[in-house]
């Protein structure tokens, strides 16, 4: 999970200074395009990696990744780093409500509460009224819907299938997606742009093999603590880099955020313990 916080803050990073000459939805290409390219030899000589029974799921995958890379490729291009991100950390928060909507989950006091005291947070992020909602900001309350959709999916597809496959089905299928909706804004890059464009998809690769791994290895309440490495990285570049002034309320909001999204995880965790527990007992 950190090497998976690393490389995705770094990609962001790098987007940045690439959508100074490259459009936002040209780098999804890009990067879906060369992650496909590093993946697909591991793909090929594992061949059981390969179940084109499981295409469809993984389709339903891609699809919410190919809008969550899109919204969020160009919020991280278009809006504060830490803004973007703190929006992002909201994506846990939409798929608990997504589960409850769609999939008939039961939810709870302390649940709810956790819900609003996210949402809250996400208000102080972007505080509508006091602060402008841009494209940036909507694309980043977009990328989270996508990602939440993407969460699920994620969940449910390693707990059968090779977190491995997970990741390299979601840059091939999203690889011709991507070079159709980038025609439209497509100019082609600069000569010294293109180690940054090989960059992103390298990192993109890197950061999908190691979250994909790291759900398959560990509950998500042991992992989604250490994102907060991501926030970090993220807010300290914005600075350092791009001469971004790091609000507070920005810090406490995403914080708010961050421990909302975390107690959600602890709390599903222990509700599935108990279950886990439960049906024990009735077996014996």
């Amino acid at each position: 999970m950190i090497i998976s916080c690393i490389a995705f803050a770094t990609m962001w990073v790098i987007i940045r200074y690439a959508s100074r000459e490259v459009h936002a939805f040209e780098i999804v290409f890009f990067r879906n395009a060369i992650g496909a390219l590093v993946l697909t030899p591991m793909m090929l000589s594992n061949p059981g990696l390969i179940r084109w029974s499981r295409l469809r799921a993984n389709l339903r995958r891609a699809t919410s990744g190919f809008i969550a890379t899109m919204g969020t490729f160009y919020a991280v291009a278009h809006a504060p780093l830490a803004t973007a991100l703190s929006i992002n950390y909201t994506a846990p928060l939409f798929a608990t409500v997504g589960a409850v909507l769609f999939l008939g989950e039961r939810i709870h006091f302390r649940r709810v509460a956790a819900l609003v005291a996210g949402f809250a947070g996400m208000l102080i992020v972007v505080r509508p009224g006091a602060l402008p909602l841009t494209p940036g900001v909507l694309a980043a309350m977009l990328s989270a819907v996508s990602t939440a959709f993407s969460i699920v999916a994620i969940r449910a597809l390693v707990a059968t299938d090779d977190s491995r496959a997970v990741a390299a089905w979601t840059f091939l299928l999203t690889t011709i997606p991507s070079l159709v909706v980038a025609a439209f804004v497509w100019t082609w890059p600069p000569l010294h742009v293109w180690p940054l464009l090989g960059a992103i998809g390298a990192l993109a690769a890197i950061g999908q093999l190691t979250l994909s791994r790291a759900f398959s290895l560990s509950e998500a309440s042991a992992i989604l603590p250490y994102d907060f490495v991501r926030f970090g990285i993220i807010a300290v570049a914005g600075i350092a880099l791009f001469g971004e002034r790091l609000d507070g309320l920005t810090i406490v909001g995403g914080a708010v955020i961050l421990a909302s999204t975390i107690y959600l995880a602890v709390r599903e965790a222990q509700v599935a313990r108990g279950l886990a527990a439960l049906r024990e007992a009735e077996a014996k």
